[in-house]
């Protein structure tokens, strides 16, 4: 709204002017308890990374790429930790559940994981969500988080 009429102000400003009238802003509460979903998964892992065979225990992580013509990107990807070659990966520029889920499909489509394989991925918001969850229980997969 200042912007529009014209007035440039940095945020230190508008929070000590705010300060100084006495005003506050409004702050939304969470549309949903963040940490609810996380306390129902466990770390499986428990820093022990080694295998005896490929197709035993994958990890899967996001990276940020900043690129000059689109801004920030996010690469998904899932590495099968006895090869450490990158089994299914996915590229977009959001950072959202999809990300990881088509980079896991893709991983899943490519590898053929048999029954009970292990997924140890971090408690990001992506991989703790239920959408991520619903296809690593489709694929009988195990997921471990920390």
């Amino acid at each position: 709204m200042l912007v529009n009429n014209g007035c440039y102000l940095s945020l230190k400003r508008i929070q000590r002017l705010m300060k100084h009238a006495g005003i506050r802003s409004i702050m939304k509460n969470r549309p949903y308890p963040s940490k609810e979903r996380i306390v129902q998964l466990t770390n499986l892992v428990k820093r022990d990374f080694s295998t005896q065979t490929i197709i035993e225990k994958w990890v899967a992580g996001i990276t940020y790429i900043p690129t000059v013509r689109d801004g920030c990107c996010y690469l998904g990807s899932v590495l099968d930790l006895h090869s450490k070659k990158i089994v299914g990966y996915s590229f977009s520029r959001s950072m959202t559940s999809k990300l990881v889920i088509e980079a896991l499909q893709n991983a899943y489509t490519a590898q053929k994981p048999r029954k009970g394989l292990l997924l140890h991925t971090d408690l990001g918001s992506q991989y703790t969500s239920s959408e991520f969850t619903q296809h690593v229980h489709k694929y009988e997969m195990k997921q471990s988080i920390s």
